[in-house]
């Protein structure tokens, strides 16, 4: 029996940001292929509106079905997640030197960033039942590093180093928010710096290159600093109030690389200034808040633990993807959420604001 409680419970304010972001995203886009990207994405603003289009019907199934159904089936969801990761490596599409695409028809999705979810899905299965005051001991820890570094390590491979490298974000803000035992942190944070040396040993040199590149862009400004010089001069010319829309010289002349996916933020700095900025981050600053006011009223943990999860995702992937932009960040290819071109990354997005109304809405439930 359908429960009134959902539609008194709703969270209006959430689908209210998520539909603010989508429209300045499209917005944005539209900008950035009409300004100055070749003939063949002009029309990219037309099939992202395509892609919203199916995400907000995705988005619907996902806050319809309770959650704790994800709970249950947590899984096999990442049993599956985990096969379309082998699949990409042994079937994949080629692009760019990178195989991250499954050729699906008409459609190309990216399994990785759908595993996102899957990794967020089961990491708090786990913590919601090993959750304890006194904080999680290094023997409870090893589960959730498997769970983690099984699809890190298969999305290295393919390379996709940013992906990875926010699934391994992702998981760690997860555990830092169920408690760590004091001792165990400390094992923890010394291992991590022990790998770092191991990480860059097995970096491909175009990897290295872009973090050699990221301390110091001039010393290639034609080759792999060209991405964060172009950018920081496009940030730069918007100055306070901008250009104006689909004014940007740097978008325009093409200058700016990848304006409509990794370097978006970009055009919005040059076309709106610091003040369209300012107003995009205060946006996303009440989403995240939002979210994390979703996890603290939620009085199931697997439902917190899960909303902060999405939170931490959400969080990342800003904060990555504008420091790229910014020169702040190494290039690893990060989207904004609701804002960068990609079909898969609309995708994952919105089942994600669906989870986080799912969770609100049921709130009362124990």
């Amino acid at each position: 029996m359908f429960d009134r409680r959902y539609v008194q419970y709703f969270d209006w304010g959430l689908l209210g940001l998520t539909v603010l972001l989508a429209s300045l995203g499209l917005l944005m886009l539209y900008s950035a292929v009409m300004s100055g990207s070749p003939t063949p994405q002009k029309f990219l603003h037309i099939k992202q509106l395509i892609w919203f289009g199916i995400g907000f019907a995705i988005m619907i199934v996902s806050f319809s079905l309770n959650y704790k159904l994800l709970d249950r089936w947590a899984h096999a969801i990442y049993i599956i997640g985990i096969i379309l990761l082998v699949c990409v490596l042994l079937y994949g599409k080629y692009v760019g030197g990178a195989k991250r695409w499954l050729m699906l028809g008409p459609v190309s999705p990216q399994p990785s960033e759908l595993v996102k979810i899957a990794v967020i899905i089961v990491l708090a299965r786990y913590y919601s039942r090993v959750v304890t005051p006194a904080g999680l001991t290094l023997r409870d820890l090893f589960t959730p590093f498997m769970l983690t570094i099984i699809p890190f390590l298969l999305i290295v491979k393919q390379p996709d180093l940013g992906t990875a490298m926010l699934i391994a974000l992702i998981a760690g803000s997860m555990t830092v928010f169920v408690k760590i035992e004091r001792r165990s942190l400390l094992y923890f944070i010394v291992s991590c710096m022990l790998t770092v040396p191991l990480v860059w040993f097995f970096m491909k040199g175009y990897q290295k290159k872009r973090i050699l590149t990221f301390l110091n862009p001039d010393s290639d400004p034609l080759g792999a600093g060209y991405h964060i010089i172009q950018s920081k001069i496009a940030i730069g010319s918007g100055m306070f109030t901008g250009k104006g829309f689909l004014k940007g010289t740097q978008n325009a002349l093409s200058f700016l690389p990848e304006q409509h996916t990794d370097f978006i933020f970009s055009v919005l700095a040059e076309e709106w200034g610091l003040a369209g900025c300012v107003v995009l981050l205060v946006i996303f600053l009440m989403l995240i808040i939002w979210a994390l006011n979703v996890a603290h009223r939620c009085r199931d943990p697997f439902g917190t633990i899960l909303a902060v999860g999405v939170t931490a995702m959400i969080f990342w992937q800003v904060f990555i993807n504008i420091g790229m932009a910014m020169g702040l960040m190494p290039v690893v290819g990060v989207p904004l959420p609701f804002i960068s071109y990609g079909g898969s990354s609309i995708i994952t997005t919105m089942i994600c604001m669906g989870l986080l109304m799912n969770v609100s809405m049921r709130r009362f439930m124990q």
